[in-house]
C-alpha cells in the first residue's frame, strides 16, 4: 500500500472545513436542501398565530354582538325576548342564556327551539378525527401554545357557575372566553350585564369553522411542503449523483495511479460535461498521461544512460588493463590516450546527463522574466568569437531592433538552447561556411531561426534528431565528441517556456538546415510565467 497522500493542513483557510469535513458531499447536498424544505415546513407551526388571530377576532366581534343583543332585549318585554332569542340563536347557531339579577337561569334559547349545535363525543367519532386532535396537539406543544381550559355545561345552570357572566355582572362590561369543547373545536362565550341591571347575558358557540380552516391550511401546506421535499429529495439526489459519482470514478483512478499497480490507468474524460467537473477530469486525464509520459521517459532515460554509459567505460577498463600487460611505449601511449579520451567522454556524457536530467524539473520552478533574444544573441555571438568556439566558421545576426524579440523566460536556459543549436551549425557546416541567425517578430510569436550550410536533415530523422543520445554526427568528427543530447536539452527548454522547436529545408533551397524556435511574445503570454 502507498502511504496516504494527505498532508497536514496545507489547504489555503478559504478551502478548510470545520465539523463537516467528515460528512459526505451527498449528505451534505440533501442537508442543504431539506435545510430549506424546514424552514418552509416551520411555516406550519406558524399556522398557530394565524389561528390565534381567528380566535381574537372572533371575541371582538361576540362582545360587540353581544352588547347589541343586550339593548335590544332591553326593550322588549318577555315575548319579545324569547322571539328575538329565537331568531338570533337560530341564525348565528349559537345559544342564548338570560339569567336575572339572583343569578338565576330565566332564558335558554335551547329550550325555545332545539339546540343549534350539539357537543360531539370523541369516543363517537372515526380514526381520522383523533389523528387530527393528535396533531392539534403536537402543534401545540412544538409552540408551546397557552393552556386552554375544557368546555363543559354547568349543572346547575347558573350565572356564578361562568366566570366570565360572573365578571360581566361586576364589571358591566362585555367580556368574552375561548374554551374546548370535548372534541378539541373552539367553543365562544360572551358575557354582558343588561343595561338597567335587570341580569347578565351569555350567549356561546361551537366553532368549528375556525378548527376546519386551521386543519385545512395546515393540510393544504403540508402538501405543498411534502411535494417540495420529494422534488426537492429527487433533484439533490440527481445533483449528488451527477456531481458525486463521477468525483469516486475520478478518486478511484487517483487512486490506483498513485498505487502504480497498472501501468495504464485510464482516468475518464467525461467528454459530454462542460461543467468544472468535466474540466476537472479532463485535467486529471491528461495529468495522468503527463505523468505516464515521464515515467516512461524517465525509464527510457535510465535506459539509455546506461547503455551510454557502458561504452566508454568498456573502452576504459579495456585500455587500463591493456597498460598493464603492454610493454611497448608507443602502444602504452596510445592506449593512455585513449583512457584519458575515455574520461573526458564521461566527464562530458555525466555533465549532460545531469543537465538534461534538472532542466525540466528547474523550469517549473523559475521565475519567468523578460528576455530581449536580439540583445542576448548579440552577447552571445560576440562571446563565441572572442573566445574561437565558431572553429572557422562565420556567424552573421540580422539584430531587430530594440523591443521586437522580447519574451518571457530564465535567461541562462534560452541562452543554452541557441548556444547548442550554433554548436549543431558549426559541426555541420563545411570549413568557411556561414552560419545565420534571425530574429524577428510574427503574429504574436518571436521567431528565432539558425541557418547553416551543412548537408540539412532528412525527412524522416527531424523527429528523430530531437531525442536523446541521438548519434547522427558529420563525416569525418572523432567519435564521442558530443553526448548526443544537446538537441534534446534545447527542445526540453523551449517546450518549458511554451514555445516548439523545429527543422526544415532552407528557404532559397541551397543546402543546410533551418531550425526555428517559436516562442510567445512577452505581450502574448496566455500562460503562467511562473509556478503558483
Amino acid at each position: 500500500m502507498a502511504p496516504a497522500t494527505d498532508s497536514p493542513e496545507n489547504n489555503p483557510p478559504s478551502l478548510r472545513l470545520g465539523w463537516t469535513r467528515r460528512v459526505s458531499l451527498t449528505w451534505r447536498i440533501l442537508a442543504v436542501n431539506v435545510f430549506a424544505i424546514a424552514m418552509l415546513g416551520g411555516g406550519l407551526l406558524y399556522l398557530d398565530s394565524y389561528r390565534e388571530q381567528i380566535i381574537q377576532e372572533r371575541l371582538e366581534q361576540e362582545q360587540q354582538s353581544i352588547w347589541l343583543l343586550a339593548h335590544a332585549l332591553q326593550s322588549l318585554d318577555r315575548g319579545g325576548r324569547e322571539a328575538m332569542v329565537k331568531a338570533v340563536s337560530d341564525r348565528y347557531d349559537s345559544r342564548i342564556r338570560l339569567y336575572n339579577r339572583a343569578g338565576g337561569l330565566v332564558l335558554d334559547s335551547f329550550a325555545l327551539a332545539p339546540p343549534t349545535y350539539r357537543l360531539r363525543d370523541p369516543s363517537e367519532e372515526p380514526w381520522q378525527r383523533h389523528a387530527a386532535r393528535l396533531l392539534d396537539q403536537g402543534f401545540d406543544w412544538l409552540v408551546d401554545a397557552q393552556r386552554v381550559d375544557r368546555f363543559a355545561e354547568r349543572r346547575p345552570d347558573r350565572m356564578r357557575q361562568w366566570p366570565e357572566a360572573a365578571e360581566a355582572a361586576r364589571t358591566g362590561a362585555a367580556t368574552a372566553r375561548m374554551r374546548y369543547a370535548p372534541d378539541r373545536t373552539p367553543m365562544i362565550t360572551a358575557a354582558i350585564a343588561l343595561p338597567r341591571g335587570d341580569g347578565v347575558l351569555l350567549t356561546s358557540y361551537n366553532a368549528r369553522d375556525i378548527t376546519r380552516i386551521v386543519r385545512a391550511e395546515r393540510f393544504n401546506l403540508s402538501m405543498i411542503v411534502l411535494a417540495t421535499a420529494l422534488v426537492s429529495i429527487l433533484f439533490s439526489l440527481f445533483l449528488a449523483r451527477t456531481i458525486v459519482r463521477p468525483l469516486r470514478r475520478l478518486a478511484s483512478a487517483a487512486v490506483r495511479v498513485r498505487l502504480g499497480r497498472a501501468r495504464e490507468v485510464v482516468v475518464p474524460r467525461l467528454p459530454s460535461r462542460g461543467d468544472e467537473i468535466g474540466l476537472l477530469a479532463r485535467s486529471l486525464s491528461d495529468m495522468s498521461m503527463a505523468l505516464r509520459q515521464k515515467i516512461d521517459a524517465t525509464e527510457a532515460f535510465a535506459a539509455d544512460v546506461s547503455h551510454e554509459l557502458k561504452n566508454p567505460l568498456a573502452s576504459l577498463r579495456s585500455a587500463l588493463e591493456g597498460l598493464g600487460s603492454v610493454k611497448d611505449e608507443g602502444l602504452r601511449a596510445q592506449l593512455f590516450e585513449i583512457a584519458c579520451s575515455d574520461v573526458r567522454r564521461l566527464d562530458r556524457l555525466i555533465t549532460d546527463i545531469s543537465e538534461a536530467s534538472r532542466v525540466d524539473a528547474q523550469l517549473t520552478r523559475t521565475r519567468f522574466e523578460p528576455i530581449d533574444l536580439g540583445e542576448m544573441i548579440e552577447n552571445l555571438l560576440d562571446l563565441r568569437r572572442s573566445r574561437g568556439l565558431n572553429h572557422g566558421r562565420e556567424t552573421a545576426f540580422a539584430r531587430p531592433r530594440r523591443g521586437v524579440a522580447v519574451v518571457m523566460g530564465e535567461g541562462t536556459r534560452l541562452e543554452r538552447v541557441i548556444s547548442n543549436l550554433l554548436d549543431n551549425a558549426i559541426s555541420f557546416s563545411p570549413p568557411g561556411g556561414l552560419v545565420r541567425i534571425e530574429a524577428t517578430q510574427l503574429r504574436g510569436r518571436v521567431l528565432v531561426r539558425v541557418i547553416d550550410e551543412g548537408p540539412g536533415v532528412e525527412p524522416s530523422e527531424r523527429e528523430a534528431i530531437f531525442r536523446r543520445f541521438h548519434s547522427a554526427r558529420p563525416e569525418g568528427e572523432e567519435f564521442g565528441q558530443h553526448s548526443g543530447l544537446g538537441l534534446a536539452i534545447a527542445r526540453t527548454i523551449v517546450e518549458g517556456h511554451h514555445g516548439t522547436i523545429t527543422v526544415a529545408d532552407r528557404d532559397d533551397g541551397a543546402p543546410g538546415a533551418v531550425f526555428e524556435i517559436c516562442l510567445p511574445a512577452k505581450d502574448q503570454q496566455e500562460l503562467p510565467i511562473s509556478p503558483a
